[in-house]
C-alpha cells in the first residue's frame, strides 16, 4: 500500500508529453488535449508521412529486427535467443509512446490494435517483482543491476515510464503504465535508499521519473529522480570503459560549469534536472542548467542545432570544436535537445530557448528521416565528399523511433498559456484552443506556408469574456518583422493586450529573404566560407544540384553577392530553391596530395563562373548518393576572417559574433 504521505494530487494530467503539476515553477504552461492541431505545411506534412508510412515501418522493422520478438521470448510465448542489442528494448517502448501521441492526435482501429496487442506481450513479459528487461531475462538472468556503466537498465525503463503516461494521458489506457510504476516502484526498492547509491550509467530515466510524479502524484517518484541526480559526479564509473564526462559523472550537477561528455547523455540529463527544478525549486538545478545551455550556444552547437563533434564517444566537443565533415550530431541528440529547449522555455517564458528548438527542429532534427519517411539516419554532418544513403534500420535503431514520437507530438511544441494569455512560439498551419482562469474559452486559428512564407496570420474565432494578451515570437533570425505593419524587435515576444473580438486578425510578417552567414572565426575548420539560411531553414548544396563538370570541392561563392530564390524542386516535396553567384576553379600543376612551399604554391588555375542551387538542408540524400556541404568557400570571407583575428589580436575587447551569425 501507498503510504498517505507518499501521495499528492496529480497537478495538470494534462494530454502532453511535459506536463507540470500546478505548484510547478514555470512561467507558462503546455496546452491540454487537443489544444493545438497543426492543419497544413511542412510540419502537417512530416505528422501525416509519420502516420501513414513511418509508423507502420518501424512495427515491420522491430518485428523484422526481433525486438518484438524478445518479448514474446520472456514472456514464455515463443522460443529463441535475443536479437538485438542491450538497450533495444527501449525502441519498442518509444514506438509505443508514438502510436500513443498519434491516437491523441486523430484515432486509428488499426494502430490502437497494433499497440494494444504489444502492450499485452510487455505486460506478460514483466516479472512478478516488477521486473522487466529482456537481455537480462532471455540471456543471462544472474546479470540484472550488474552492469549499470553499459547495460542501459534504468535507460529502457525510463523509456517505458514515458510510453506508459503517454498512453495513460492520450487515450486514458493504463495498463502500460500499471506495467511502468511497478518497474519504477522496484527501482525505489533498490536503488531509494542508501542499500545501493548507484545510477545508470545513461541518463534518461531521471525525467521519466519526474513524469510519472506529475502522472501519479506519488512523491516517491520525484525523490527517486532528486537521488539519482545527486549521485551523478561521485565517480562512480571510474574505471569505466570511458571517461567520466561520458556519463556525466564527473562533476555535481549542481557544480557543472560546462555541458561536457557523450551528447546524448548530456542532454537528456539536462532535460531532467530542468524538469526537477521546475517540481522543487532548487535554484542550483536551475542555474547549472542555464550555466550549460550558455556554454553550449556559446561555442559548440552546429548551425542546424545539432549537437556533438566527436565520432569517439559521441560527445561534444572543446569550444568551436565544429568540423562540418566529422560533426557527428546524432538525430538523438537533436531531439533531446528539442526537449531540453522545452522544458528551459515553460520554466524561464525566454524566446532564445524557442528560437534554438526552431533551429534544430527543421534543421538538425529533419534531417534524420527521408522524406518519404521510410529511411534514417543516425549522424548528419554538414559536408559530405562522398554523400550518404540512408537506412531502413540500423542494429542500433535508437534514432528511427525516436523520431517517430516526436513527429507526432509536435504540436505539443506549439503554443503554451499563462494567467495573462497565450503564448505562440513556433508557427504552422493550425488551431489553437485553451481556456484561460479570467477570460474563459480563446480559440485562435493560424493561416500561415511558414517555413517557405513569412507572413503569419492570425484569427480570433472564439475570444473570451475579457481582456488577455497575445504574444508572438520574433524570431532572432528575422533581420526585419512586422505586426500589422509596425516595425517590432527580433529575438523577443510581441505582446498584444486588449479586449478582443470575434474575427479579429493580426498579421505578423517575418524577413525570410535569403542571406549569407559567416561563422565565427575561432572555429578553424570554417575559415573563408559562408554558408546559406532562408528564414528557420539552413540549405546547402548537393552535386546533383550543380552544372555538369562542377565539383563540390572546387566551388566558391561571393560573400558580397546577394542569394536568390529560384523556384520550387517538386522532386523534394515543393521546396525552394536558392541560387547563389559563384565560380568553379580547377587546380593545375598538382600531382595528388601535395605539400609545397608557399613561395612555389601558386600554379596557375581556371576559373569559371557558375551558377550554384541550394536546396534545404533536412532535404539533402533523398534523391541520389553525392557530395554535400553547407559551408561554402568565399573568398572575401576569409579575408574578413583574418581581419577579425587580427582585431582580436590586438583589442580584446572585441566580441564575438552573434549566434545568428553561424555556429556559435
Amino acid at each position: 500500500m501507498e503510504n498517505k504521505e507518499d501521495m499528492l494530487e496529480p497537478g495538470m494530467s494534462i494530454a502532453t508529453s511535459v506536463a507540470p503539476t500546478a505548484a510547478a515553477h514555470v512561467q507558462l504552461r503546455p496546452l491540454d488535449a487537443g489544444g493545438a492541431v497543426i492543419r497544413t505545411g511542412l510540419l502537417a506534412e512530416r505528422q501525416r508521412t509519420n502516420r501513414e508510412v513511418t509508423l507502420l515501418h518501424g512495427s515491420e522493422q522491430l518485428e523484422h529486427a526481433g525486438t518484438i520478438q524478445n518479448f514474446r521470448i520472456a514472456a514464455g510465448r515463443e522460443t529463441g535467443e535475443r536479437r538485438g542489442m542491450v538497450f533495444s528494448d527501449s525502441d519498442v517502448y518509444k514506438w509505443l509512446e508514438a502510436v500513443a501521441w498519434e491516437l491523441e492526435r486523430q484515432p486509428s482501429a488499426k494502430l490502437e490494435r497494433m499497440a494494444r496487442e504489444l502492450i499485452a506481450v510487455v505486460a506478460a513479459a514483466q516479472e512478478p517483482d516488477g521486473y522487466l528487461n529482456t537481455w537480462c531475462q532471455i540471456v543471462d538472468p544472474s546479470w540484472r543491476w550488474t552492469d549499470l556503466e553499459m547495460g542501459h537498465e534504468l535507460y529502457c525503463a525510463g523509456h517505458l515510464i514515458q510510453a506508459g503516461v503517454a498512453f495513460a494521458r492520450a487515450t486514458g489506457e493504463t495498463t502500460l503504465l500499471h506495467v511502468a510504476q511497478r518497474f519504477a516502484d522496484l527501482l525505489h526498492q533498490v536503488f531509494g535508499d542508501d542499500a545501493d547509491l548507484r545510477t545508470d550509467g545513461h541518463p534518461e530515466i531521471e525525467l521519466a521519473l519526474v513524469e510519472l510524479y506529475r502522472q501519479t502524484g506519488r512523491r516517491r517518484y520525484l525523490e527517486l529522480a532528486q537521488m539519482l541526480v545527486a549521485r551523478r559526479g561521485q565517480g562512480l564509473f571510474k574505471g569505466g570503459r570511458f571517461q567520466l564526462d561520458y556519463y556525466q559523472d564527473s562533476v555535481p550537477v549542481a557544480s557543472t560549469q560546462t555541458i561536457v561528455g557523450h551528447a546524448v547523455r548530456a542532454l537528456y540529463l539536462a532535460a531532467g534536472v530542468t524538469d526537477l527544478y521546475a517540481e522543487t525549486g532548487a535554484e542550483p538545478l536551475l542555474a547549472s542548467a542555464l550555466r550549460q545551455w550558455n556554454d553550449l550556444t556559446a561555442s559548440k552547437t552546429y548551425l542546424t542545432g545539432g549537437i556533438g563533434s566527436r565520432h569517439f564517444d559521441e560527445s561534444i566537443g572543446d569550444p568551436f570544436e565544429l568540423p562540418p565533415d566529422r560533426a557527428y550530431c546524432e538525430t538523438c541528440a537533436a531531439i533531446a535537445s528539442i526537449m531540453w529547449n522545452w522544458r528551459m522555455l515553460l520554466v524561464t517564458g525566454e524566446s532564445r530557448f524557442a528560437d534554438l528548438l526552431e533551429r534544430t527542429l527543421y534543421n538538425g532534427f529533419l534531417a534524420g528521416m527521408s522524406l518519404d519517411g521510410r529511411s534514417f539516419s543516425y549522424t548528419n554532418p554538414l559536408q559530405s565528399r562522398t554523400g550518404k544513403l540512408r537506412h531502413h534500420w540500423d542494429p542500433v535503431a535508437c534514432c528511427p523511433p525516436n523520431v517517430m514520437r516526436l513527429l507526432a507530438s509536435l504540436h505539443h511544441y506549439l503554443a503554451t498559456a499563462d494567467g495573462s494569455g497565450i503564448q505562440l512560439h513556433q508557427y504552422a498551419g493550425s488551431r489553437i484552443a485553451t481556456a484561460l482562469p479570467a477570460a474563459g474559452p480563446i480559440e485562435l486559428s493560424i493561416e500561415t506556408e511558414y517555413p517557405w512564407q513569412g507572413a503569419v496570420a492570425v484569427e480570433v474565432l472564439a475570444p473570451g469574456d475579457s481582456e488577455w494578451t497575445l504574444s508572438l515570437r520574433i524570431p532572432g533570425w528575422s533581420r526585419r518583422a512586422t505586426i500589422d505593419g509596425a516595425a517590432v524587435a527580433p529575438g523577443t515576444y510581441a505582446h498584444l493586450t486588449r479586449r478582443w473580438r470575434r474575427g479579429d486578425r493580426v498579421l505578423l510578417d517575418l524577413d525570410i529573404a535569403p542571406r549569407l552567414t559567416v561563422p565565427n572565426p575561432r572555429i578553424d575548420a570554417l575559415r573563408g566560407c559562408v554558408a546559406l539560411e532562408r528564414g528557420p531553414i539552413v540549405y546547402c548544396v548537393e552535386q546533383c544540384d550543380q552544372s555538369p563538370g562542377a565539383d563540390l570541392s572546387d566551388v566558391a561563392t561571393d560573400a558580397a553577392g546577394t542569394p536568390v530564390d529560384s523556384g520550387f524542386l517538386e522532386d523534394l516535396g515543393g521546396v525552394p530553391a536558392v541560387t547563389l553567384a559563384g565560380t568553379v576553379s580547377r587546380q593545375e600543376g598538382w600531382a595528388g596530395l601535395e605539400y609545397r612551399d608557399v613561395e612555389t604554391a601558386h600554379q596557375p588555375c581556371s576559373t569559371a563562373p557558375a551558377q550554384l542551387r541550394a536546396v534545404p538542408y533536412f532535404t539533402w540524400a533523398n534523391r541520389d548518393k553525392g557530395a554535400m556541404r553547407v559551408w561554402i568557400p568565399a573568398p572575401q570571407a576569409q579575408a574578413d576572417a583574418r581581419h577579425d583575428s587580427a582585431a582580436r589580436d590586438t583589442d580584446t575587447s572585441a566580441t564575438e559574433r552573434g549566434p545568428h551569425d553561424g555556429d556559435h
